[in-house]
């Protein structure tokens, strides 16, 4: 892939709840690029509202809804954030 859509951090490590860090605004700009609807704030703080948002991904990806940004995930977001189309 030439360009990444979103460049906070090339760093995947676990999210989940609590977390934050330039990990967690590269999440939120994944998930803004991959959802539709109003956008998450990209603040870098994984609270209810990211966990929300990044639930209903996992669930259009069709992989494990737990609300936690992992391995699987973090491929997932990559993959629809820099595609042409949203997950949902």
């Amino acid at each position: 892939m030439a360009s990444d859509v979103c460049n906070f951090t090339n760093q995947r490590p676990r999210l989940e709840r609590g977390s934050s860090g330039a990990a967690v605004q590269q999440a939120q700009c994944y998930l803004n690029s991959s959802l539709t609807g109003d956008g998450l704030d990209v603040d870098g703080e994984f609270g209810p509202v990211t966990e929300k948002a990044l639930r209903r991904f996992q669930g259009c990806a069709d992989i494990t809804v737990d609300g936690i940004c992992g391995a699987q995930t973090w491929s997932h977001l990559t993959l629809w954030a820099n595609g042409p189309d949203f997950a949902c």
